[in-house]
């Protein structure tokens, strides 16, 4: 990003730097996720545990595709199918890997009952999914493991990380809340960048202009979900169809829940 007279910064530095562009994203989301490198760590450590180093992965609600670019930098053999409706970090994603051919992005709404219609294939070794899914409330959260559970391969696994609080331990929430929003503030006082201001560098690009302003006008502003617990997605997991569920990483507040099918 380049830096104007005033000390703002614009998006129009990074150019179709695609690389770039994911890594400054990767830099937005771990200030609100300091550990957001080890879950994904656990995620691929699962995967691999469960079906090998040759998975076909669908990476459910990519993004930017960071969970694809992780995977493929471990597993050289995997091969990932990411899906989103988010027509801007689609952009960044098919720029990042506009070479690799095996990578495929399909442009999907997870809340259309058909949906996996678009998808090139029937099942997957794993599907994975982070910090991307709280936006669904818990019934529509609840039909989409219903439809994952068809697409999982049996003795395949399906992941999602995301914050998952404990409504039985309020006031240690608060204090883990407390706690994090200090070192968000220490940091956003040394120039971190937020979401909302990356939106705005991205508005800002010649290339990504338009594709911004299009995910607007699809999502409006970023909201949450109900974010259910940890233990309410596993439970929902079992009655979707998978054999086995139940967190198999957690921190104060976060959670990656596993569904072996």
């Amino acid at each position: 990003m380049t830096e104007t007279g005033t000390g703002a910064r614009t998006g129009d530095g990074l150019g179709t730097d695609w690389r770039a562009w994911q890594e400054s994203w990767d830099r937005q989301q771990q200030w609100y996720l300091p550990d957001r490198e080890e879950r994904f760590r656990i995620m691929l450590d699962m995967v691999e545990a469960v079906v090998g180093t040759a998975p076909r992965v669908l990476d459910l609600a990519c993004g930017t595709g960071s969970i694809t670019d992780r995977l493929l930098q471990r597993f050289p053999d995997a091969t990932s199918v990411g899906v989103d409706l988010d027509p801007a970090l689609l952009t960044i994603a098919e720029g990042t890997f506009a070479d690799d051919d095996r990578v495929t992005f399909v442009t999907a709404d997870l809340k259309d009952p058909d949906w996996t219609a678009a998808l090139p294939h029937d099942t997957y070794d794993a599907v994975l999914t982070a910090t991307a899914l709280h936006w669904l409330h818990s019934g529509p959260l609840a039909t989409l493991y219903g439809q994952l559970a068809g697409l999982v391969r049996d003795g395949g696994v399906f992941m999602n990380a995301d914050h998952m609080p404990d409504p039985a331990t309020p006031r240690l929430n608060a204090a883990e809340s407390a706690l994090r929003h200090r070192r968000m503030d220490r940091e956003k006082a040394e120039g971190v960048l937020d979401w909302k201001e990356w939106w705005q560098l991205a508005a800002q690009n010649p290339v990504l202009a338009g594709p911004t302003a299009k995910r607007f006008e699809i999502y409006g502003d970023h909201a949450d979900g109900d974010m259910p617990s940890a233990e309410w997605h596993a439970l929902t997991l079992r009655e979707a169809g998978f054999s086995e569920a139940r967190p198999v990483w957690a921190s104060p507040a976060d959670a990656v829940v596993l569904g072996l099918k």
